[in-house]
């Protein structure tokens, strides 16, 4: 069965930036371990992940951020990264 995991990350802000992240990653995936596989991979390169600030695991997106988040999020029902928008490669 698939989750939805939001994630917040300690990050200074210009990692922030960069990996595109600010307000925290959307992921749906298997298992916390899966959605934190899928976030290494495809937000840091398959990098180190910084620390997990806060996690909600099956969270409503009604209740994530209605003018950042929710316009700019990939349909969140399939595994994968669903915020930030992933691009294709």
């Amino acid at each position: 069965m698939l989750h939805k995991y939001w994630f917040e990350f300690e990050l200074p802000p210009s990692m922030a930036r960069t990996a595109g992240c600010g307000p925290g990653c959307g992921v749906t995936a298997f298992s916390y371990e899966d959605a934190l596989a899928l976030v290494k991979e495809r937000i840091f390169n398959d990098g180190e992940i910084p620390p997990v600030r806060n996690c909600i695991e099956d969270v409503d997106v009604s209740t994530l951020d209605a003018e950042r988040v929710q316009p700019n999020m990939d349909i969140p029902f399939f595994r994968g990264v669903w915020y930030p928008k992933m691009r294709s490669r």
